[in-house]
Parts: structure tokens; C-alpha cells; sequence
């Protein structure tokens, strides 16, 4: 193909994906990733504060057991949810359940969703997301059960997104209404002694060239927690200073202004919360 029409081709593309993003909210929104449903006040205000009305809440994980994908880990409601506050279900899916097809898991993971969603009196879900490390030995699977979780969803007027790690900027875009692109654990945890696995922007930048042109409409959700680990018996803790977080924000934005319309941060903790100040989160929350 000729120089040109390489140029015409991106130009389109970025035309396309710009297109779909001026379509998406310009929101706050956060994860809540434990295994009760309970806010404190300090998470309550937190909410309230940065103008968040979207929680992406983890419902279960799906991992394999006996040779079947199986549920594990699933959220327990212990208290509402808070008026004005929208959940968007999301379930973890491990890679190795997508080394090969499993009939009827799609259909049974939405139903599983909605059975939750009644139990517990959750109204007002518009969609779902799910969140899988698939690699290219997954990938085609993994597209072939987000078409059909794609498809039983939008039978329930749902929406689908996925998580978009930065290596998967690189492959084919996935089958759904949009991503939510994870800038966190970009590191090697065995160099922690070089870099921080959790963010170091020298290890983003490799992936920046994928972003202007990517054909999907990406949220961007940045790192607010720490690690804690053993390693040979010595303990190692890891958190990302503010300004990193900010340096990075600055330096995706740049390559995608979109990448400001819809923000996330992982995850709603009250640990977490108290990590960074308030100017820190105005700035990762400002679009």
C-alpha cells in the first residue's frame, strides 16, 4: 500500500473513533472492587465531592474449576445502593477461560447479572462490562463470547464495554460499545526495583502510538492503590506517586484528547481515598 493511502487510511480512522467519542459523556466514574457492597462516609463523600455517579462494580469472577469456567469471589450486597449512583455490573473473567469456547457461558453470565440485579433491588443498570488479560492465543474466543454477551445484553436494552489493557492497543479492536483502557500494572512486577510496576509512564509510552487511531471509544482509568507483596521474604510495598499519575494523565491526553471525556480511577476505597489529596484527584477528575 502506498504512503498515501496509509495517511487516508489513519486519517478515517481517527475521523471514525473521534466521531464515537463525541457521542460519550464527559463523567466521573470510579471501580469498587471488593466482595461486600458497603460505603462508608468517607467513600459516600468522596462520591459526592468529585461529581461521580458511575460506579463500574465488580459482581464475581469467572475462573476455571475442574475444566468449567465456574463463578467465584461474588459480591454480596450489604447495604442500597445510593440515590443517584449507577451501577455498571462487571465481572473479571481470567484468560485461561478463553483458551477455548464454552457453549452457554455468555448466556449464563448475563442471566447470573440480572438474577443479581433483582435479588438485590439494583435499578437503573444501563450496562455491563466485562474484564479479561486476554492475549492473542485468547483473543478470538474472547471476541466470539463478547459478540454473544453483546447480543444478550442488548436483548435487555444493556450496553457492553471491556477493559483495554495497553498491550491489546495493539490487536484488533473487541466487539462492543466501547472500552475502558486500564493505564495500571503496566510494569514487570520482578523489575520493581528499576520501576513501579503499578505506573511508570516509560513503560506507557512504547503503547502511545496505538492511541490516536484506535477505532473505539475509550474511557481512561487511572491507579490510586497500593500493593503489598512478599518477595523472598522481604516485603515490598508499591504506590504511585501523584505526580507520575498526572504526568501520564497529561501524556495519554495529548496522543487522545478524548481520553478526558470519561475517567475513571480504581478503586473506591477509603485507603485509597486518603492517599492522594484533593487537588491531586480535581486534577485526574478534570476533563
Amino acid at each position: 500500500m502506498k504512503k498515501s493511502s496509509w495517511i487516508l487510511l489513519a486519517l478515517c480512522l481517527l475521523t471514525v473513533c473521534c466521531r464515537q467519542e463525541e457521542q460519550m459523556d464527559e463523567e466521573n466514574a470510579v471501580y469498587y472492587w471488593r466482595t461486600e457492597w458497603r460505603l462508608d462516609s468517607t467513600e459516600q463523600a468522596f462520591l459526592r465531592q468529585y461529581d461521580i455517579h458511575k460506579v463500574y462494580c465488580r459482581y464475581f469472577d469467572v475462573v476455571m474449576a475442574d475444566s468449567v469456567p465456574m463463578p467465584n469471589a461474588t459480591l454480596s450486597f450489604d447495604e442500597a445502593v445510593p440515590e443517584g449512583v449507577e451501577l455498571i455490573p462487571t465481572v473479571y473473567i481470567t484468560e485461561d477461560c478463553m483458551h477455548e469456547a464454552h457453549a452457554g457461558l455468555a448466556e449464563k453470565l448475563v442471566k447470573r447479572i440480572l438474577q443479581m440485579n433483582e435479588t438485590n433491588d439494583i435499578i437503573g443498570v444501563r450496562e455491563l462490562q466485562i474484564d479479561c488479560d486476554y492475549t492473542s492465543r485468547s483473543r478470538s474466543v474472547y471476541y466470539d463470547f463478547l459478540e454473544t454477551v453483546r447480543s444478550e445484553a442488548a436483548a435487555h436494552g444493556l450496553r457492553l464495554s471491556t477493559t483495554i489493557r495497553l498491550h491489546q492497543l495493539a490487536m484488533k479492536a473487541p466487539p462492543v460499545d466501547y472500552g475502558v483502557l486500564m493505564i495500571y500494572n503496566t510494569g514487570d512486577p520482578r523489575k520493581f526495583m528499576e520501576r513501579n510496576p503499578i505506573l511508570d509512564l516509560r513503560d506507557v509510552e512504547p503503547y502511545l502510538r496505538y492511541l490516536p487511531a484506535y477505532p473505539l471509544s475509550l474511557a481512561a482509568a487511572y491507579p490510586v492503590y497500593r500493593w503489598q507483596r512478599n518477595i523472598n521474604g522481604v516485603r515490598v510495598e508499591h504506590e504511585v506517586a501523584a505526580d507520575e499519575i498526572l504526568r501520564v494523565k497529561q501524556t495519554v491526553e495529548e496522543r487522545r484528547p478524548q481520553l478526558r471525556r470519561t475517567i475513571l480511577t480504581y478503586h473506591l476505597d477509603n485507603e485509597n481515598i486518603n492517599r492522594y489529596n484533593t487537588e491531586t484527584y480535581e486534577t485526574i477528575y478534570h476533563h
